[in-house]
């Protein structure tokens, strides 16, 4: 989960227990990922490797999707967080690489990548140094990627979730002070508009941008059967509820209990209740540097 410039104090709290964020985030159902690694240019078989960056690695949820890929990705992770990146060396992945680094300041060289790719992780980091990072170490004809899994109570604001304790909850994560970047805000598309206002690349034009616009974009919706402990587990890993402690968090898990258990209950014999979301998908390509005629 990389900063611009370095990694928030946010970030280094709510994911300092990186096991536990392993244990209870979701992964991306297998439909989404192979659209998405389509969309990117690296889907199938051949006798080229590709190299992938996977920026904002994390405990390396979508790593693992990569690296057991029959493509034979070769992967390089990532993630400034030393917490999560214990818990990916801990996984031992085939083909992939563990590098400690920031969006803002990639320690790879330029033209490098056939793909970048930012799974849960792109909000962090949406802003022009890190756009101008992840164009430079990309090849001329290299794309960025980001994946998020968003469950309806994490969702926009006017998102309507799918049921009634979902809703709920969603109106209790907007009701949380926090004001560092997520995906719900939908703040990070701002650089891509920003990328034209401010960034000169060539002779021709004052503002050329550094990916082509507009963007790719398709979303995956999904349910899945969780007791309602693992829903709190899952919801407790959200970045505003992960640095409650204390009164704040009893108040908090409280009222989560609170909308769940009065609910119509939908419950299975195991106890499960049904969990919405969607994994959504957005995608772009490197527009490569002006290179004036001979």
């Amino acid at each position: 989960m990389a900063g611009s410039q370095q990694l928030a104090h946010e970030a280094v709290a709510g994911f300092a227990k990186g096991e536990l964020y392993d244990q209870y985030r979701p992964s991306y159902p297998p439909e989404a990922v192979q659209t998405f690694l389509e969309a990117l240019n690296v889907a199938g078989v051949d006798n080229n490797e590709k190299v992938i960056l996977d920026l904002g690695a994390g405990t390396g949820k979508f790593t693992e999707l990569l690296a057991a890929r029959e493509e034979n990705f070769k992967v390089i992770a990532v993630e400034p967080h030393g917490g999560m990146r214990q818990e990916l060396a801990k996984k031992a992945l085939p083909g992939v690489t563990i590098k400690d680094g920031l969006a803002s300041s990639i320690p790879l060289q330029d033209g490098s990548i056939d793909a970048v790719v930012a799974a849960q992780s792109f909000h962090w980091f949406a802003d022009l140094d890190s756009l101008k990072e992840i164009h430079r170490v990309l090849k001329p004809d290299g794309t960025l990627g980001m994946i998020w899994n968003v469950e309806d109570y994490n969702q926009c604001r006017d998102h309507k979730s799918t049921t009634t304790w979902e809703s709920k909850l969603q109106d209790m994560v907007w009701a949380q002070p926090y004001d560092k970047p997520r995906f719900r805000h939908g703040k990070w598309r701002d650089v891509f508009e920003d990328q034209v206002k401010s960034t000169p690349f060539s002779i021709l034009s004052s503002a050329d941008p550094l990916f082509t616009l507009p963007l790719g974009e398709q979303e995956f919706k999904w349910t899945v059967r969780l007791k309602r402990e693992e829903i709190w587990k899952r919801f407790r890993t959200l970045g505003q509820i992960a640095v409650l402690e204390g009164e704040k968090l009893d108040e908090v898990k409280t009222r989560f209990e609170l909308f769940i258990s009065n609910e119509e209950e939908e419950e299975t014999g195991e106890g499960a209740i049904p969990l919405h979301g969607v994994t959504f998908l957005a995608w772009t390509s490197k527009v490569p540097d002006y290179v004036p005629p001979p």
